[in-house]
């Protein structure tokens, strides 16, 4: 593989919009930001400002040769290149992304899946999960995703939408999520919900926290973080009620898939151990005996200003790497 070869690695967040060039090897050459939102419900918009976007980024490194676009999003199918009814974006409906911005870059190869299976795409070609075969990745941050790799290959479906972790019910009742639905996940899990965990604990136990110093409608997950490494019992409590809310769901998962191991990813997951141990005690807590102290909870081997980006760059590295096996 010549050195001037890469692909354009892009993830569709809910709030912004992360791009890079990466080589072969893993290595992001240029990398930048747009924001996803603002441009109102016409897909169109955004579109033209993400393709300006990109070649300005590519006109960077002139000598390069593309070979390949990867895309993760949200509710992105891998079977037509469409991204389909995603909650967390202002498009409504089924946006055919790969038709249209094979409008904008003609005769490269485009491909586009969930952002959570681009995130367990990259895991596998770039980070901790190499080497292994059967694993699950779940990306933590505007919403909750998943992605399923079963003897080293991604689960997709029939449809195109297998590994929807983040919109299963783990409290019949619950709370209202961005679906409609109740109970889900994601209602908990994201970045979003751990606010709202604060504030209804706040409420509830009027005790002094760092976090009553910030107005309701200012707070977010990354104050909750800050607050819980200084030691303060509310933030650390919502970490620890995230924790047993995910660990409970993940006994479910353990039991149908039977992962190696399950690896974190995005923005919530930053805090780390604050996070990932209570996970590990209430999973084991909850799992079978026959699965008890099998499955490793792991952190992404990924930067996590990369990982986003190398994870939609594996999309397409992959199937290149497929086609010269055949």
């Amino acid at each position: 593989m010549s050195s001037n070869k890469i692909v354009l690695g892009i993830d569709i967040g809910g709030t912004n919009t992360e791009a890079g060039l990466v080589n072969f090897d893993g290595e992001i050459l240029h990398r930048g930001t747009i924001p996803t939102r603002g441009r109102g419900p016409d897909f169109m918009g955004y579109l033209n400002a993400l393709s300006s976007f990109l070649k300005e980024m590519l006109s960077k490194i002139p000598d390069a040769d593309l070979c390949g676009i990867g895309i993760g999003a949200p509710n992105g199918n891998f079977h037509n290149g469409s991204i389909e009814y995603a909650p967390n974006l202002e498009w409504e409906g089924i946006i055919p992304v790969c038709k249209l911005m094979s409008e904008k870059f003609p005769g490269i190869p485009i491909q586009l899946t969930n952002d959570a299976n681009a995130a367990a795409l990259g895991e596998m070609i770039f980070g901790a999960a190499r080497g292994y075969k059967d694993f699950v990745t779940i990306t933590l941050g505007t919403g909750v995703g998943s992605g399923i790799v079963s003897n080293g290959q991604l689960v997709y479906g029939h449809d195109g939408f297998a590994g929807e972790l983040g919109h299963t019910t783990v409290y019949p009742n619950g709370r209202l999520c961005g679906c409609g639905r109740y109970g889900c996940i994601e209602a908990y899990l994201s970045a979003s919900g751990l606010v709202k965990t604060a504030l209804e604990l706040m409420v509830k136990y009027r005790t002094s926290s760092i976090l009553g110093d910030i107005p309701p409608n200012k707070l977010t997950s990354k104050d909750i973080y800050e607050g819980a490494i200084v030691g303060d019992w509310l933030a650390q409590e919502v970490f620890r009620q995230a924790g047993e809310t995910m660990g409970l769901k993940l006994a479910d998962v353990v039991a149908t898939l039977s992962p190696q191991a399950i690896f974190f990813v995005g923005g919530v997951t930053k805090a780390g151990d604050i996070l990932l141990d209570p996970i590990r005690q209430s999973m084991e807590r909850h799992l079978m005996p026959i699965f008890k102290n099998k499955v490793k909870i792991l952190p992404s081997g990924l930067p996590g200003i990369d990982s986003a980006i190398l994870g939609a760059a594996a999309l397409v590295i992959k199937e290149i790497q497929n086609q010269q096996k055949k």
